[in-house]
Parts: structure tokens; C-alpha cells; sequence
């Protein structure tokens, strides 16, 4: 197939004006990062459930919507739930913004929709389950629908030699902001009483600081990131969207003109699926298989965090001499000998447990960034909204194959220490099938200049 690589006008702008760009492109993840790991990782999902117990009846049941749920289940159910919200609109919003050039709109609408919800989980006192997990549905959702907008930007921001930088550096800022806001939380849970709060009003507040946190940082990007009008090649499609998922199906249709575009996103579906389990299920793992205590997974959390911000930057500097694609297979190898090492580690322990945390951050920062960028080579120009809905799809909406291998492995053979050791086979497929994908040729049919190493 040949390809005009030549960037169309509304792609080509100075050094000057892509770097301002680029610096408002790197405060969305400063911004929205801070909901991941406080909210998400820490703080919501015992408080949740502790609020949905107090309202429990004596058999430990819930009734949302008249239908019985146990209280323990709650968030894991709202957390499904926003994915089944974004899976429905995230592909509409990638078309819309594709068809319009006007992503800044409403990256600004998902934005500041997760950031109200969020502020809001200051109100969930006394019983308010529903509310909880209402807001929770609602920010999970805006915030995958935001990432999308986000993700989109980039082809358009850097040139193809910058990308794997300019990714790098987007994950850093996010684990930084993470890193800063979490040591701020803790030392306000910790120290509650000393500040006069009770323990619930401390997570309440740490909850909605994230809100106002993710909301003020917003004005950064919107700012400093411009809209382009962009001619989608190849069939127009300007009839409007019925629903999320027929546009979906219209996406995945369309990227069977791209079959090693497809093949790629099926490669990150399945290493990123390791990628997310590992992270959700490590403090489950350090809790209940190796007996450590809440400060100790927490500090491991805040490890995480700081180590990834070198991880993000070192592993951007690797592709540069070796290229994202070896990279990615590089950090694919080191995932499975954490496994390998988790498997064997000692309870009671905490000294290997930060070891192996310290392991995670500086191969998950780096892994996710040189992803997102090596995938923004694969996508046919004036489709990118579009693309990388399907990209968070696979990166959220479908990272459900993990937790359930994992729950079975633990069901089938009442270990942790086997369920742990099961995720090894998403690495192990996910390196496979990279390796297979030539990338070079999959950028060049879709019509993209190449950089000078992929």
C-alpha cells in the first residue's frame, strides 16, 4: 500500500507552538491522575463499603433499585457498571470529536462532569450508599470518556520522533501528581484527630480534594491545547451516530482496512489486562496472602507512584536508542519475573513486598506510555478520537478477563500465591503476539510518517 506521509495543514505546526501545546497536554494526566490513585486505589473502596454496611440489613444485604446485593460487592459492581456507561459512549465521543475537530469541548464536558462527581463523594455520610455509588459511576465513566479526548491529542501534538518522549513525560506528570496528593491525604487520614476531623471526615475530604484537584488543573490543557478540523480519509461517515455501540462496530469494522493496526490492539488487550490485575489485586495479595498491614500497602502505593515517574522517563529514553516496540517487550519480560518473584515471596515480609513494588513502578509508567505511543503510529490521520476509544476500551472497558482468572485460580485452588502466578500467561501471550506485529509496515498503512525508530 502506498501512503501519502506528508502531514496535512492542520497537523503541521512550529516547534514553539507544539511545545506549549505539549505542556498543556502533560497537566491533563497532573490533573486527572490524582482521582486514579487516591480515589480509585485507595480511599473510596473500603469507605464505600463501610457506608453501604452501615445501611445493610442483618443478613449483610443492600437493596439498590429493589435488587439484593451484598455490601461488600457494592463498588466492585458500581466499578463494572461505569464500564458498561463508558463502553456506550466512548465511542460516540470519538467519532463526534473526529467528525467536528472539536475535542476540546468536550474533553472540557468529561473533565470538570468526573470532577463535580468526585468533589461530591464529600457528601457520602451516614447511609448515602446510593449516592456513592451513583458518583462513582459517573466519574469512572467521564474519566475514560476524557481519556479518550486526551489519548487523541497526542498524533497531533508531536511529531512521530516525539511521541515516545512526549507519552513518557504525559505518565510522569500524572504519578507525580499522584504521588504529591497521596503523601498530602495520608498525612491528613493519619493525623485526623490532631486536625479535629474523625476518620470519615478525613477520607471524605481527601475524596473531594481529588474532585477539586482534578477540576482546577483541567484549565491547563484547555488552555493550551487547540482544536483542528481534520478530512478523515477514506469513506465519510456523516450520517449521525445511532448508539456507542454501532459506532463501535462501525470503528472495528473500519479497522479491518488496518489489520496490523487490529493486531496490536490485541496484543495491548491482553498484556494490559495482566498489567491492570496485577495492579488491583496487589494489595489483596500483600494483605491476605503475605499478612501486611494498611501502612504498609499504602507506603507500597506511594513507592509505586514515585518510582513510576522514573520508570515513565527512563524507559521514554530506552526507545529512543531501541525503539517502543523492543521496550514494551523488554518490560513485558521484567512484568513475568515479578510474578515469578511474588510468587516466592515471604509473608510478614515488608522489605520484599517494597521491593517488588519498587519493581512494578519502574516497568508500569513506561509500559502504558510507550504503549499509547507506539499505538498513536498505528492510526489512520483524522480518525484519531475514534481509534483510541477502541485503544480505552482495551485499556479499561474490557480489562475484565484478569480479575476473573485470577478469582478463578484462587476458587479452584484456595491460594493467593496460585492466583498470583496465573496472570503470567497475559504477559506471556501479550509478548507473543507483539512481537509478531510489524509495526513499521502497520504505520506506514495507515498512512503515517515513520519515525526514526519504532
Amino acid at each position: 500500500m502506498t501512503a501519502d506521509t506528508t502531514e496535512p495543514e492542520e497537523y503541521a505546526t512550529g516547534p514553539a507552538e507544539r511545545r506549549r501545546e505539549q505542556h498543556g497536554w502533560y497537566f491533563y494526566d497532573f490533573a486527572c491522575s490524582v482521582y486514579s490513585t487516591s480515589v480509585v486505589t485507595v480511599f473510596l473502596g473500603p469507605y464505600l463499603t463501610s457506608v453501604a454496611r452501615a445501611a445493610a440489613d442483618a443478613e449483610g444485604f443492600v437493596y439498590p433499585l429493589g435488587i439484593p446485593v451484598r455490601a461488600g460487592s457494592l463498588f466492585a459492581y458500581a466499578v463494572s457498571a461505569s464500564i458498561v456507561v463508558a463502553v456506550l459512549v466512548m465511542p460516540l465521543v470519538g467519532a463526534v470529536a473526529d467528525r467536528t475537530g472539536r475535542k476540546k469541548p468536550l474533553l472540557a464536558a468529561a473533565a470538570y462532569l468526573g470532577a463535580a462527581a468526585t468533589a461530591g463523594m464529600f457528601f457520602l455520610a451516614g447511609e448515602r450508599y446510593l449516592l456513592g455509588a451513583f458518583l462513582l459511576i459517573v466519574a469512572n465513566a467521564s474519566l475514560a470518556v476524557s481519556m479518550v479526548l486526551y489519548n487523541a491529542y497526542l498524533p497531533q501534538i508531536a511529531e512521530p520522533d516525539e511521541r515516545d518522549k512526549v507519552s513518557s513525560r504525559g505518565w510522569a506528570f500524572g504519578y507525580t501528581s499522584g504521588a504529591l496528593v497521596l503523601v498530602v491525604n495520608l498525612v491528613l487520614y493519619s493525623g485526623h484527630d490532631s486536625f479535629g476531623l474523625t476518620e470519615g471526615e478525613a477520607i471524605r475530604i481527601c475524596l473531594a480534594s481529588a474532585g477539586v484537584w482534578w477540576g482546577a488543573f483541567t484549565l491547563v490543557p484547555l488552555r493550551r491545547l487547540r482544536d483542528r478540523h481534520v478530512r478523515a480519509h477514506g469513506d465519510e461517515r456523516a450520517d449521525a451516530v445511532g448508539s456507542g455501540w454501532q459506532q463501535l462496530r462501525a470503528t472495528l469494522k473500519d479497522m479491518r482496512r488496518y489489520p496490523l493496526t487490529l493486531s496490536f490492539l490485541l496484543a495491548y488487550l491482553v498484556y494490559n489486562d495482566g498489567v491492570q490485575t496485577v495492579i488491583s489485586q496487589a494489595s489483596l495479595y500483600g494483605s491476605e496472602e503475605l499478612g501486611l498491614d494498611q501502612t504498609t500497602l499504602i507506603t507500597a502505593v506511594l513507592l509505586v507512584q514515585v518510582l513510576a515517574v522514573a520508570g515513565a522517563l527512563g524507559m521514554g529514553r530506552l526507545a529512543r536508542s531501541y525503539g517502543a516496540k523492543r521496550t514494551i517487550l523488554g518490560s513485558l519480560a521484567i512484568w513475568t519475573l515479578i510474578l515469578a518473584a511474588a510468587y516466592f515471596l515471604p509473608a510478614d515480609a515488608p522489605v520484599f513486598f517494597y521491593s517488588l513494588a519498587a519493581a512494578i513502578g519502574l516497568v508500569l509508567g513506561g509500559s502504558q506510555a510507550l504503549s499509547r505511543s507506539l499505538f498513536s503510529h498505528l492510526v489512520p490521520r483524522g480518525k484519531e478520537a475514534e481509534y483510541f476509544s477502541a485503544y480505552e476500551l482495551s485499556d479499561r472497558g474490557l480489562s475484565w478477563l484478569g480479575p476473573l482468572v485470577f478469582g478463578l485460580a484462587y476458587q479452584l485452588t484456595g491460594s493467593y500465591r496460585d492466583a498470583i502466578i496465573s496472570l503470567v500467561i497475559f504477559f506471556v501471550v501479550g509478548f507473543a503476539l507483539l512481537a509478531r506485529v510489524p509495526v513499521r509496515r502497520a504505520a506506514e498503512e495507515a498512512g503515517n510518517r515513520l519515525p526514526e525508530r519504532i
